[in-house]
């Protein structure tokens, strides 16, 4: 008997070894940045069902496992799947189809790019486009309808500003909409000409005017548009998108998709709520999965500096204007107050020192558990100083976009002068306060690649080198604050630490491996390193080729 069960119990032992032997894929002979509490470096880990099981020396790992799949790194650098903690998947995708207006430096280049778009796509219904920005132009005046007038009298046309706070439009698409006339619109504005009639600008809330009237896609073209827009993202190590800010039927398509298997990349969706409407999101229960999570909700408390929506505590250095809030303050302070009675997580976009101001004094006034709850502000662009220890005291997450301060800096400082403009892109600052930041992109309003971020976060510098010096170098990052705000701290923001953000025992395999070592190469280097493979859950969704 004794032999029976000792036999029995070598047997079982011999199983269960062979079993934890045996795995999916090993990476070795690589610099391996695990993001973890000590940032410690390793050399290589074990993957078996799309989790981290071994993480150690090569030759540990290769000793001790046994795999389907060997990759040798050949001492390229391993980082965990980079996460994007701000970004716009629809629009990038909608993006990818429309005209790309980014970087025109006029009116009349702006026009040609609409002319060949058109001359290939003749049956459009609409000519769509978006990523103008007039603070690019010679004028630096915002465009009106009368040039898109002379060159498409017949045809439609809707063009939003670069950060889609903004929209041009044409007397077809006003005709279309019935907009014939200015009047006030909360939170908004339509812009008059010398007439008192719509220009053809339309600012923040003044946009749905013509918006809804857009062709909508069917499901099929949408999954289409989604993947090719994944493709872009997985192929610059993004494997996580913190989604912000999404409609109904947005979000029951992602659900269907994601469902079926039909994308791949992470996706954090933030629900757009109107404030108005918030007694029905808050009945809803969280969507978790292994790939979608939806358990926030995304509030918009002002518009984007370059089109001056942004809400100001005084006027514009500029402009005779303060800009404006999108629904009142005490709209912003009933939502809130409801939801701080709920369990999502609150994400309100604030951009203007008055805005901030009022979402971090009301986060403050009815959040009682702070610290659980997570709640964060979403660009935290312009700050009052006796504002920032709020982030501190009500623990707020600032959520911030490190290539939003490398574009604006050139037009920035006449926004709001050169006192105002210290407490603009203070990312250093806001780390000081809260401890953590959050990087994200804000795609399609900037480029998806995070390296781009990475970059503008450390050297405080655009693509090419300007200005020397850095701008505001007093708050820009280090290497590690840098790569953290885009893997474990990103992924603290959105309640996800325990499963990513770093290469650790136990968390989705998620990691990316690049051609160069991001955390030594100069800094002019950093936008051109490439992406040699990214793998979400153990599987491989890019790899680059060898040609």
């Amino acid at each position: 008997m004794k032999n029976t069960l000792l036999f029995f119990l070598t047997a079982l032992l011999f199983i269960r070894c062979t079993s934890n032997n045996e795995v999916d894929l090993i990476v070795h002979n690589a610099k391996v940045y695990s993001v973890d509490s000590s940032f410690s470096i390793k050399e290589a880990f074990a993957i078996k069902n799309g989790i981290f099981i071994d993480i150690g020396t090569s030759k540990d790992i290769l000793k001790r496992y046994k795999a389907k799949e060997i990759i040798d790194a050949q001492q390229a650098p391993v980082y965990p799947g980079f996460y994007d903690a701000h970004a716009h998947y629809f629009e990038l995708a909608n993006l990818f189809q429309e005209v790309d207006l980014n970087g025109t430096k006029s009116m009349e280049e702006l026009i040609g790019r609409l002319q060949q778009y058109h001359q290939k796509n003749p049956n459009k219904p609409w000519i769509i486009g978006g990523g103008w920005d007039q603070n690019l132009w010679p004028s630096k005046t915002f465009p009106t309808k009368d040039s898109l007038d002379k060159y498409f009298p017949d045809i439609p046309i809707y063009l939003s500003r670069v950060d889609y706070h903004a929209a041009l439009v044409n007397s077809a698409a006003l005709k279309i909409a019935r907009l014939d006339s200015v009047f006030d619109v909360q939170g908004g504005l339509i812009s008059p000409d010398a007439h008192g009639k719509p220009d053809g600008l339309l600012i923040d809330n003044a946009m749905p005017l013509v918006s809804k009237h857009l062709p909508k896609h069917d499901e099929q073209s949408i999954l289409k548009f989604l993947q090719q827009a994944q493709d872009s993202l997985v192929s610059v190590g993004l494997t996580s998108i913190i989604d912000a800010g999404l409609n109904d039927e947005e979000l029951d398509y992602l659900k269907t998709f994601y469902a079926k298997g039909q994308l791949k990349i992470r996706d954090y969706a933030m629900i757009l709520a109107d404030p108005l409407q918030i007694d029905r999101y808050i009945k809803e229960d969280f969507f978790e999965s292994d790939r979608l999570n939806i358990r926030s909700i995304k509030l918009l408390a002002d518009g984007a500096l370059g089109s001056r929506g942004a809400c100001l505590l005084e006027h514009y250095h500029d402009s005779p204007t303060k800009g404006f809030l999108l629904h009142t303050p005490e709209q912003f302070d009933e939502t809130i107050k409801k939801l701080a009675n709920s369990e999502f997580q609150v994400n309100t976009h604030a951009i203007g020192d008055s805005a901030n101001r009022l979402i971090l004094d009301v986060y403050g006034k009815y959040l009682t558990d702070n610290k659980a709850r997570r709640w964060r502000i979403e660009h935290a662009q312009i700050i009052a100083p006796k504002d920032f220890a709020k982030f501190n005291q009500f623990h707020i997450i600032p959520s911030i976009q490190p290539t939003h301060a490398t574009s604006d800096m050139y037009w920035a400082p006449q926004r709001l002068g050169d006192e105002r403009i210290k407490g603009a892109y203070a990312y250093k600052e806001l780390l000081k306060q809260y401890g953590k930041v959050a990087i994200g992109s804000d795609f399609p309003i900037e480029h998806f690649n995070p390296l781009y971020g990475f970059h503008a976060a450390i050297a405080r510098v655009d693509h090419s080198g300007y200005p020397s010096g850095g701008f505001q170098m007093e708050n820009a990052l280090s290497r590690e604050e840098a790569l953290r705000g885009m893997t474990i701290w990103a992924a603290f923001s959105c309640f996800e630490e325990k499963k990513r953000g770093s290469i650790e025992k136990g968390k989705d395999a998620d990691f990316v491996i690049l051609e160069k070592d991001i955390m030594e190469v100069q800094a002019e280097e950093l936008r051109k390193v490439k992406t040699l493979r990214t793998v979400i859950g153990g599987e491989t969704v890019f790899q680059r080729s060898s040609q």
